[in-house]
């Protein structure tokens, strides 16, 4: 569905360097990978933020830069690091704003559309705070918000950049099992930056992990984490098992 040919992108210097990573449609895709390696630049040129890189991009074999924003928002929605919102909108505005590419010019938003934004609420345990302004929630609640507004885009694929950083493991789980839900009930393609290898092993069914600007490894998660990838990507000793409960690969740092 996505296909990436030979991606590379600098600043004042390189960021990514000859990226190359096909994914299908259906699947929980987790990007790891220590601080500066490139995971947040890739997903910011996916979702069409960056524009100038070198190589190409397909979704559904359209070239990504041929894909008009409209176009480009029913097909993919994005839950970005900064979670700050300048305006005072409420909650209940701002995951509206995930219906907005579904609206025509002019238009307001129908009963359907609020009643899909309350079901994105609801599945994010955000509705009680419907009323509120975004500008009075924690940093977790507002975490929660952005992901509910996505959900409420109703899009094939969801790009989310480290969705559960601000929250406490409750709600870190809830997310990521709303995520699972979305993935298996809809076939939603899930792309997520983690830096949680336990949270990744436990929903991946694939993994990509960066490394020196680079993908070091992608493949299923008793593939990429190894005690001998870990050492030499996170400089880390570590042990690897599996979880008695799930049978999915479980870390332990020494």
């Amino acid at each position: 569905m996505i296909e990436i040919n030979n991606l590379s992108f600098s600043f004042d210097q390189e960021v990514l360097r000859d990226i190359n990573i096909n994914i299908e449609r259906g699947k929980i895709y987790t990007i790891l990978g220590p601080n500066g390696s490139g995971k947040t630049t890739l997903l910011r040129i996916l979702s069409k933020s960056l524009n100038i890189y070198k190589g190409d991009i397909f979704i559904d074999e359209k070239e990504l830069t041929k894909i008009k924003p409209k176009r480009l928002a029913k097909e993919m929605s994005v839950v970005s690091q900064n979670t700050e919102i300048e305006f005072d909108f409420s909650v209940q505005g701002i995951v509206l704003m995930g219906r907005t590419p579904h609206i025509s010019r002019f238009c307001s938003e129908s009963d359907k559309d609020i009643e899909i934004a309350m079901n994105a609420m609801k599945m994010t345990n955000t509705w009680e705070l419907r009323n509120k302004s975004i500008n009075e929630l924690s940093g977790g609640e507002r975490q929660r918000v952005v992901v509910a507004r996505a959900i409420a885009q109703e899009t094939g694929i969801i790009l989310l950049d480290e969705p559960i950083s601000h929250l406490d493991i409750h709600h870190q789980i809830e997310i990521m099992n709303q995520l699972k839900q979305l993935n298996q009930n809809k076939n939603i393609t899930i792309i997520a930056v983690l830096h949680d290898l336990n949270i990744a092993a436990a929903y991946s069914d694939h993994m990509i992990l960066m490394f020196d600007k680079e993908v070091y490894k992608d493949g299923r998660p008793e593939e990429v984490l190894t005690e001998e990838i870990i050492k030499k990507v996170y400089g880390l000793d570590v042990y690897i098992t599996k979880n008695p409960k799930t049978g999915k690969t479980f870390i332990m740092p020494f």
